[in-house]
């Protein structure tokens, strides 16, 4: 053992403390910066045509002041920010597109971003997508199974030959994906009818399920689920009410 080795043992354990300390601060640095807010601030340009990051910047600002939340995009059109919540967003990106985002917890240390881009035709229709916290792509199958087109059908061979004719001429599959503010739940409602004359949307609609797809997180995926209180809430009444005001 060196002769001083006992002199800077103190010394040894103050540096240890000291690291320490530092290593927590940057954690919780870190972990402070996992909020949506700020991860939509830092969102890469080739992620957000239509908005500049000092655009993303200023939503923030005016929610923070009371103000309501409106920017000038690089179209020179109006994108408003409808809700910002530590772990959500839901961006009216313009007239005929919405966003929404959702922070979701994979296990204790590692997050995930859950985005929804919807574009708002004469039939709505969403794509669902998944980002690590620094905006890389992630394989979206790894957290969600996408419901099939069947998935929306009831389960009954009546009519079959009727069913067939009609879905002959719904040829197009839309589905509209839409995420809970207050929980990580994620719902898909079929518009497919929507772009049919009503005659043949009317029809169409005997045979599909009437309430929407509900997928809850669980265990870093989302998994289908159906609760009895599920089955009393139509695709309308789930549908934020602040996107149908702008629609």
């Amino acid at each position: 053992m060196p002769i001083f080795g006992p002199l800077f043992e103190p010394l040894k354990e103050n540096m240890m403390k000291y690291l320490i300390c530092i290593l927590l601060l940057l954690t919780g640095l870190r972990m402070q910066a996992q909020d949506m807010k700020s991860l939509f601030v830092n969102l890469p340009d080739s992620l957000s045509l239509l908005l500049t990051k000092v655009n993303r910047a200023d939503f923030g600002d005016f929610l923070a002041n009371g103000m309501k939340a409106e920017v000038k995009n690089r179209f020179g059109q109006t994108s408003e920010m409808l809700r910002l919540t530590d772990d959500y967003l839901l961006l009216q990106e313009s007239e005929v597109s919405t966003v929404e985002m959702k922070l979701l917890p994979v296990n204790d240390s590692v997050k995930v971003i859950c985005t929804v881009h919807t574009c708002l035709g004469p039939a709505a229709d969403s794509h669902v997508a998944f980002y690590s916290t620094r905006w890389e792509r992630l394989p979206a199958d790894h957290y969600l199974r996408l419901p099939a087109e069947e998935d929306f059908y009831l389960n009954t061979l009546a009519d079959s030959d009727s069913l067939q004719e009609l879905r002959l001429q719904a040829d197009l599959y839309l589905k509209r994906a839409s995420l809970a503010d207050s929980t990580a739940t994620l719902r898909f409602s079929y518009t497919t009818p929507d772009y049919l004359n009503k005659e043949t949307a009317q029809a169409l609609r005997r045979y599909l399920k009437k309430e929407p797809l509900c997928y809850d997180w669980k265990d870093g995926h989302f998994v289908p689920t159906l609760t009895p209180e599920l089955k009393l809430v139509t695709a309308d009444e789930w549908y934020p009410r602040a996107i149908r005001q702008h629609q």
